[in-house]
């Protein structure tokens, strides 16, 4: 369909045609996500799904929404440079969207949001297209938009102590797993907000917390050996964590019940591994 149809729908106030069955539209607009043209993908498809989500068009076709979304994680998932990257990362947003709305009014059952939320996990920990910004293309940006659906999914109902241990865990093996590039484009600000939000149901105690951050304090002070490439590929990626979270525990609202607490761990953390950036005076 031609995007001047589309652009009638946007100017329209993304009202839903009465011309086609909502199926065919849901579905153009599912391929349009993993369209390399940033304007049909970021500007056209992406926000009419996520309003009419919003806007409770899907209420009772969440769940199969929320299923096709899930299996656009699985589209090329293991490429890397190419195109598909682009349907995985926005179905992912998608799925989030989905999410978001059964915690606005519940319309799951719980075994399905915390289908989605493995099979979100699995998918973020497996992507290996870590690019951010795409020239010419746009945003692919797979961790930061995986991340903004496991903030999402933090606040889910459905998740106990337990989920939302294991979101931690997810978080934190993201992080840690050996990557080509370090995350410069906003990924440990997002992963720290959904870490946020994970402390912000205020459930998980701070003897499990700890251990977590001292975790990615031992990787956040490794250098590696390499001859021939960044020694910083190491541990890089859980030191921006850190810092981003320090930040957000800091100056963010809302703070967990752990907050004071968490922030000496936090700041006990960056010290071991800032240690030539924060000597004493006069050392």
């Amino acid at each position: 369909m031609s995007g001047s149809y589309w652009s009638q729908v946007h100017a329209d106030g993304l009202a839903v045609p009465a011309d086609r069955p909502l199926d065919d539209l849901t579905a153009e607009l599912t391929r349009m996500l993993g369209d390399p043209d940033p304007a049909l993908r970021d500007g056209t498809a992406y926000p009419t799904l996520s309003t009419w989500i919003d806007r409770g068009v899907y209420d009772d076709l969440l769940a199969g929404l929320g299923d096709g979304m899930a299996m656009g994680l699985l589209v090329g998932l293991g490429e890397q440079g190419t195109d598909t990257v682009f349907r995985r990362s926005l179905s992912a947003l998608v799925l989030g969207e989905c999410i978001a709305r059964d915690n606005l009014r519940p319309l799951l059952p719980g075994g399905k949001i915390l289908e989605w939320g493995d099979r979100l996990a699995t998918w973020l920990l497996r992507e290996r297209d870590l690019r951010g910004y795409v020239p010419g293309k746009g945003w692919a940006h797979a961790v930061a938009h995986g991340a903004d659906s496991l903030a999402t999914l933090a606040g889910s109902p459905h998740l106990a102590t337990p989920e939302l241990t294991v979101l931690l865990d997810v978080i934190a093996d993201r992080l840690l797993l050996p990557v080509d590039r370090l995350f410069t484009n906003g990924e440990p600000d997002r992963l720290a907000l959904a870490t946020m939000n994970v402390l912000r149901r205020n459930v998980v105690p701070l003897r499990v917390v700890e251990p977590w951050i001292a975790r990615l304090a031992a990787a956040a002070s490794t250098r590696s050996s390499y001859s021939d490439r960044d020694p910083h590929l190491v541990g890089g990626n859980a030191e921006a964590f850190l810092r981003a979270l320090y930040l957000q525990l800091s100056l963010g609202t809302r703070p967990p019940q752990v907050r004071s607490d968490l922030l000496l761990v936090v700041v006990e953390a960056l010290r071991a591994t800032n240690p030539a950036y924060l000597q004493a005076t006069g050392q």
